[in-house]
């Protein structure tokens, strides 16, 4: 493993360097979001519900738009880079809001500002590198985001325990949002094959795609809707007693795992099928909800479940994109990416909307059946009618 990666191109080393920055930015806030909108805005769980869903969604739509036309256009940079602009500009700006309802449209700029590089950046990784190498290419770039979700949360620990207030914390990203747009400018277009650079015709649907990957699309989807937002388990974990000033370094634990693991199990899957790696993680994430359902759940019990969910990270991050890699035709790679970021993040609306109705509504106990059950599902669909036709081509 450590032989292929000092072999992998500098784009790819410079995409996860542009992550690990961005992150730990991003991961800095991300877990003190619930506690600032219960605390500060006074906002509960439906309010949450709905800011991560129309977020996500809209992350995801703009994920196809900008995969299409890259697969058109030819160009990566100019997407990347303006991604991580609007992010770098968007973050701090949370400490100025005054309600949920102005979180809401920070939120939304911050993740069109992801939909817009998230499918050109997978693209440009698939590019960069041969098939044989795409699963340790992206286990390497979801490791070095995750080592930045561990940086991030850590230094929100640190500000925390000096008594920082939460508003201030906020003004913190903009450093790192001005040092990620910097690298990113950096960055170069792979070289592209003869013949490859004649325009395409703009369409928005999965024409030229092979029925393996459409299937595959839809059962991501369909897990993506047991996949609600990360901060109600951040949230569950403080209703279960976590002190408040632990709950970032809960967070970075789970990022510290995905960042030790990630890399070798996804380079572990360039070796062996990438199905069993996805297959046994959805069905371990849907055991970690099951648990997270328990009521006298202890801390120690949280932490442990909150440990295999890293591990589910880890097998699961760069595994994924690394299949949709394999299944994408020539020229479409990006299109590829954009419809499989649509089907995974589009979900998430319905999904933290009904998770957090069913969360202050009902109890926390139905939210996580809920979602361990839909989860449960997308493994049976999974193995006996997405997989199948993999099976008898092998």
């Amino acid at each position: 493993m450590f032989k292929t990666l000092s072999t992998l191109p500098k784009t790819v080393w410079l995409i996860g360097l542009i992550s690990f920055v961005n992150d730990s930015a991003s991961e800095m806030l991300y877990p003190l979001m619930p506690l600032y909108l219960a605390s500060v805005l006074m906002a509960g769980p439906k309010a949450i519900g709905i800011i991560e869903g129309i977020a996500e969604a809209t992350s995801s739509l703009f994920k196809l738009v900008s995969g299409v036309i890259v697969d058109r256009t030819k160009k990566t940079k100019p997407w990347i880079v303006f991604g991580y602009l609007l992010a770098g500009i968007g973050r701090p700006l949370i400490a100025f809001a005054n309600s949920w309802l102005v979180v809401l449209m920070i939120r939304f700029t911050d993740r069109l500002g992801k939909g817009l590089r998230s499918s050109p950046r997978d693209a440009l990784l698939a590019e960069s590198v041969p098939a044989n190498q795409r699963g340790i290419t992206f286990g390497l770039h979801r490791s070095m985001d995750n080592a930045g979700a561990v940086v991030g949360p850590i230094l929100a620990a640190f500000l925390l325990a000096q008594h920082v207030p939460l508003r201030e914390i906020f003004f913190w990203a903009i450093i790192p949002g001005v040092i990620t747009v910097m690298l990113a400018l950096c960055l170069k277009e792979p070289p592209r094959v003869a013949g490859d650079d004649a325009p395409l015709k703009f369409t928005w649907s999965m024409a030229g795609l092979p029925p393996e990957f459409k299937r595959y699309i839809l059962v991501v989807g369909l897990f993506a809707l047991s996949n609600s937002s990360d901060m109600f388990l951040l949230l569950r974990a403080r209703e279960l007693g976590v002190p408040q000033e632990q709950i970032p370094l809960l967070w970075a634990t789970i990022s510290l795992i995905t960042t030790v693991f990630g890399t070798p199990l996804s380079a572990l899957s360039d070796r062996f099928s990438r199905r069993y790696f996805i297959a046994i993680a959805w069905a371990a994430y849907a055991l970690i909800y099951a648990g997270m359902s328990y009521s006298n759940l202890t801390v120690g019990w949280l932490f442990g479940l909150f440990a295999l969910y890293g591990l589910f990270k880890a097998a699961t991050e760069g595994v994924e994109k690394a299949l949709v890699a394999d299944l994408a035709p020539s020229g479409l790679t990006g299109t590829a990416f954009g419809w499989f970021n649509l089907s995974s993040g589009i979900m998430l609306l319905p999904a933290s909307l009904i998770f957090g109705w069913l969360y202050e509504s009902s109890s926390p106990t139905t939210a996580f059946l809920f979602s361990g059950a839909c989860s449960a599902f997308a493994v049976l669909l999974l193995i006996f009618w997405v997989y199948r036709p993999i099976k008898e081509k092998t």
